[in-house]
C-alpha cells in the first residue's frame, strides 16, 4: 500500500512570503532591526542595575528621598511629582505621534504638521526636564559626610528631619588657598569642591547637641539606621573623612556612588535617544511642511520615525519603573 503524502505548496522553498516580510518596506524592517538591537542594549544596562542594586540593597538610596524637588517650588517636599510629570509628557507625545501617523495614512498634511509639532514640544519638554533633574541631582540639597570606608553619613535633628550642613557648619579661619571652578586647581588637589570643609562641618556638629547622624545601612524595619548622640560623635570624629555635596561619578551624598553612576549613564543614554528623536522629528516636520511626502504619495517616513519614538517612550517606562518605583 502506498502512503499518501499531502502537498503543502511550499516544497523546495525556504520562504513563501515573497521579498517583503510582514509586507513591510526595507526601511521599516531596518528600523525594526535597530529597535530590537537597541532594546537588547537597554536590557543589559537595566539588568546590570538590578544586580548592583540587590548586591548593595542595604546602602541603596530610596528614590522618594532623592527626587523630591519641583521647579519653582523651593523647599516643598514633592517626592516623584516631577518625574511623574515628565513621564506623562513623554507618553502623551506618543499619543500625538500616533495621530500624526494616522493622519499621514489619510494624506492629511495639515494634521500631520500639527501632531508632529506637539510631539516635538513634548520631547523638548522632557529633555529639558531631564537636564533640570540632572542639575538638581548634581548640586544636592543637604550635603553629607563620607567616611574613611567610603560610606555616607547624613545629618538629622532629634525630630528625625534632615538638616543641611549649611545650617550648622561653622566657618573657621584658614590660610588655605581657595580653589574654585574658574582655576580648576581643586580637581587636582582636593577630593571634592564643597561649600564647607570637613573641619568646619565637624565643629558645627559638635557645637549642636540636637544633631544626630544617619548611616546608609537599613535596620530590621527597612529604615536607615540612626545613631545615638554619643555614637554620632564617635562616627563623625573618628570615621569622618570629607564633605560631599550632591552627586557625581565619585561621590554621592544620597548613598553609594554606584547609584549615581547608573543614574547618569542610563538616564543619559535614554535622554540622548529622546534628543535624537526630537531632531529626527524636526527634520521630518519641515519635510512635511515643504510637501516632500505629499509629492512622494506616502508618509512612511513619519511612520518610521514614529516607531523609534514609541520605542524610546517604552524604554522610559522600564527606566522609570527600575529607578523610581521599585
Amino acid at each position: 500500500m502506498e502512503a499518501t503524502v499531502a502537498k503543502t505548496g511550499t516544497e523546495e522553498k525556504t520562504w513563501s512570503g515573497g521579498n517583503r516580510p510582514l509586507n513591510a518596506s526595507y526601511g521599516k524592517m531596518m528600523m525594526w532591526f535597530f529597535i530590537v538591537s537597541d532594546a537588547l542594549t537597554f536590557s543589559g544596562f537595566l539588568a546590570s542595575y538590578g544586580f548592583s542594586r540587590f548586591k548593595f540593597i542595604d546602602a541603596w538610596p530610596i528614590a522618594d528621598q532623592v527626587f523630591t524637588h519641583f521647579p519653582f517650588l523651593h523647599g516643598v517636599d514633592a517626592p516623584m511629582y516631577y518625574v511623574a510629570f515628565m513621564t506623562f509628557i513623554l507618553i502623551f507625545s506618543s499619543v500625538t505621534m500616533v495621530l500624526a501617523v494616522d493622519a499621514g495614512h489619510k494624506m492629511q498634511k495639515n494634521k500631520v504638521i500639527w501632531y508632529l509639532f506637539f510631539t516635538i514640544i513634548g520631547g523638548a519638554i522632557f529633555v529639558g526636564s531631564q537636564a533640570w533633574e540632572w542639575a538638581t541631582f548634581i548640586k544636592g540639597d543637604y550635603g553629607a559626610i563620607e567616611t574613611k570606608g567610603g560610606k555616607i553619613v547624613q545629618f538629622l535633628n532629634t525630630d528625625g528631619e534632615r538638616v543641611a550642613i549649611a545650617d550648622f557648619a561653622i566657618e573657621l579661619p584658614s590660610t588655605k588657598e581657595s580653589h574654585v571652578e574658574g582655576n580648576g586647581v581643586w580637581y587636582m588637589q582636593e577630593d571634592t569642591q564643597t561649600s564647607f570643609t570637613f573641619e568646619e562641618v565637624k565643629a558645627g556638629f559638635l557645637a549642636n547637641d540636637n544633631l544626630l547622624v544617619r548611616t546608609q545601612y537599613l535596620d530590621e524595619h527597612g529604615h536607615p539606621t540612626v545613631l545615638s548622640r554619643a555614637e554620632s560623635i564617635d562616627k563623625v570624629v573618628n570615621d569622618g573623612k570629607l564633605v560631599v555635596e550632591g552627586a557625581n561619578l565619585k561621590h554621592n551624598e544620597y548613598g553609594t556612588p554606584l547609584f549615581a553612576d547608573f543614574f547618569f549613564f542610563i538616564t543619559g543614554f535614554h535622554g540622548f535617544h529622546v534628543f535624537s528623536g526630537v531632531i529626527f522629528n524636526i527634520i521630518i516636520f519641515f519635510n512635511v511642511i515643504i510637501g516632500t511626502y505629499e509629492r512622494r504619495g506616502s508618509y512612511e517616513m513619519v511612520e518610521k520615525v514614529g516607531l523609534y519614538w514609541h520605542f524610546v517612550d517604552l524604554v522610559w517606562v522600564f527606566v522609570f519603573t527600575f529607578f523610581y518605583l521599585v
